[in-house]
């Protein structure tokens, strides 16, 4: 009965351990902080309230947001993400960014890549001038379904549309069942290992190129005809890409790089 009370004790302290080791790493190393906050932390706290954190965050915003306002919505997620759990969503410092290149573009159509919660596509339809719209998409059904709640909530769902699916079927999609000829305004925040791909995708399916693409997350060259260089923003990651109508975007880094910070 004693052994089995050490081991049992045992156990206990070594998951505990494990547990701190992981907080420690997290606070350290940046893969450790997405492996503790996006697996370990979310599991347990997914199975303790028995709802998902995409489900607490649209809860939080329902219960402390303003129906109708966008910016209260956004500030909203930026509250919940800051002071309660660690999500995807593109955060205030880097939503600046975004809201001036929105604002600079002014686009009548645009196209984002990766919705999520719908954090940025509220962020960038409040922005968006009269008869312009958003189309974003979405690859996972429950995230999307929640995605659209918010969206609704905060009273922009008539100028954004969003569409469920893997981006590479949606994409080539965009000109014949909705319309597109041409996107003014593109914006990369789902899988990295899909912006390369997609632009180049868009670049084919599309009458004109987009004019403006915004990346998240990585750090991404542009080849024209005569040169090589790359556009980005340190220390926050934000490939800004200008004036791609004849370019074709690789996920490479060009010796010959030129940074703008």
């Amino acid at each position: 009965m004693l052994e089995s009370s050490s081991a049992l004790l045992f156990i206990v302290f070594a998951l505990l351990f494990i547990l701190l080791l992981f907080v420690v790493l997290a606070r350290r190393n940046a893969t450790f902080a997405l492996l503790w906050n996006e697996v370990i932390r979310e599991k347990i706290t997914n199975f303790i309230m028995n709802q998902s954190k995409e489900q607490r965050i649209l809860n939080f915003v329902l219960q402390n947001a303003v129906r109708g306002d966008p910016s209260s919505v956004v500030d909203a997620i930026d509250k919940y993400c800051s002071q309660k759990e660690w999500a995807m969503n593109v955060g205030n410092e880097k939503g600046l960014i975004l809201d001036k290149t929105v604002e600079e573009v002014n686009p009548s159509v645009a196209l984002e890549l990766g919705t999520y919660c719908g954090y940025s596509a509220v962020r960038i339809a409040r922005l968006l001038k009269a008869g312009a719209y958003l189309l974003t998409v979405e690859l996972n059904p429950e995230v999307a379904a929640i995605a659209k709640q918010i969206i609704e909530f905060a009273g922009v769902q008539d100028k954004v549309k969003l569409l469920e699916g893997p981006s590479q079927e949606i994409i080539p999609q965009l000109k014949k069942k909705y319309e597109v000829d041409t996107l003014d305004f593109v914006f990369l925040d789902h899988w990295k290992d899909r912006y390369t791909p997609d632009t180049i995708l868009l670049q084919k399916s599309l009458t004109q190129r987009a004019s403006e693409i915004l990346a998240i997350g990585g750090t991404y060259s542009m080849q024209s005809l005569g040169s090589f260089h790359t556009l980005h923003n340190r220390p926050e990651d934000i490939c800004h890409i200008s004036k791609i109508a004849s370019t074709v975007l690789h996920g490479v880094r060009s010796p010959e790089a030129r940074a703008v910070s």
